[in-house]
């Protein structure tokens, strides 16, 4: 997770539009085109809450749960745009959690993948801030990541994989940069800072490991500022 921001381009203000007037029918749905059209260019065609791009079904998620509260349901800064497997799990079990539209997640908490061939993989997520908002986030993420039934396990070690490919071409990017020559240092340059952008997927793990290794890629530190 990753700070995305709320702007209010021309495609958000036809889904606020859309949504006041859904609002006013007995039977409005927030489902629209409009709506999710928004929230696709916002979130760049990610999940918020695992950062995946390789998804099958799309789901508006209402980050507070509407229970049929019509303020809740049709407010433009309660929609985010997430998968059906994040979704699913988050529900009504995990909130609150942190609304990265507001707060920069990932220097709430910090996201690793620890062990390399032959030895076990971990994903940990560890808060830096120590609330209630930042734990219960941590909580809701590893069990989007690992899953909790055999259905979700399934569906968690893809996202996984997901994760690990993505992580080892960035690593390349990465380890390439390193050893370049000066030309080729500005192409990569160029990749790697659209590697760590909001859009990216995983960048909130992508920019974990440039900052746990900032001694030697200071140059890539405020890529996502």
């Amino acid at each position: 997770m990753v700070k995305i921001e709320r702007e209010d381009t021309e495609t958000a203000i036809a889904a606020q539009q859309s949504l006041a007037e859904e609002k006013t029918k007995s039977s409005g749905t927030c489902n629209t085109t409009a709506v999710n059209d928004a929230l696709q260019e916002m979130f760049g065609e990610k999940c918020y809450i695992c950062e995946s791009k390789q998804v099958s079904s799309w789901q508006i998620e209402h980050l507070i749960p509407h229970k049929e509260d019509k303020d809740l349901k049709f407010s433009w800064d309660n929609l985010f745009l997430a998968c059906a497997h994040c979704n699913n799990i988050k529900g009504d079990k995990y909130t609150p959690i942190l609304d990265c539209t507001k707060v920069d997640v990932d220097e709430q908490i910090a996201f690793r993948k620890v062990g390399y061939f032959g030895v076990p993989e971990k994903l940990e997520f560890v808060p830096i801030v120590h609330d209630e908002l930042t734990e219960h986030t941590c909580e809701l993420l590893r069990e989007v990541y690992y899953g909790d039934t055999p259905q979700k396990k399934v569906e968690g070690n893809f996202i996984r994989k997901q994760l690990r490919d993505e992580l080892s071409r960035f690593k390349n990017y990465v380890r390439e940069y390193a050893c370049a020559s000066d030309r080729k240092k500005q192409e990569l340059y160029v990749t790697i800072k659209k590697e760590l952008s909001s859009n990216s997927p995983f960048a909130a793990f992508k920019r974990w490991l440039i900052r746990d290794h900032a001694d030697m890629f200071r140059d890539f530190m405020n890529c996502w500022k």
